[in-house]
């Protein structure tokens, strides 16, 4: 498969997902492990900036496919088959909201766990 048409893929599993989020019959914790891969997914930042060498590209080989896999696995075939078929046309913007601020919350939270830590160890 050419790399163009795994992207491809990728995409139209990115909306069967996001359809499935707000699908009725998708388990609450599906839910909310949607909420993060799809939201992440679409964040404008990164958790690990590109720029950083091997590293960078990481979260976008590794990290968010075993998330989208994780999520297909927690919802009801019956449920993202249905998605699959009439995704929504346009991803709904509060989701890249969403996944801004979960990437800015955890680099403020990483940040201050290391400040904390190099002041106890001075």
């Amino acid at each position: 498969m050419r790399l163009t048409e795994r992207l491809s893929r990728v995409k139209s599993e990115l909306t069967a997902l996001a359809a499935a989020l707000t699908h009725r019959r998708t388990p609450w914790y599906a839910k909310a492990w949607l909420l993060l891969v799809v939201a992440y997914a679409l964040s404008p930042i990164d958790l690990i900036p590109d720029p950083i060498p091997v590293l960078g590209y990481l979260d976008d080989v590794i990290l968010l496919p075993l998330g989208m896999l994780l999520a297909i696995r927690l919802i009801p075939d019956d449920v993202l088959a249905e998605c699959r078929v009439a995704p929504p046309a346009t991803l709904p913007r509060w989701l890249a909201i969403t996944g801004a601020v979960l990437v800015a919350t955890a680099w403020i939270v990483s940040v201050v766990v290391g400040v904390v830590a190099l002041r106890r160890l001075w």
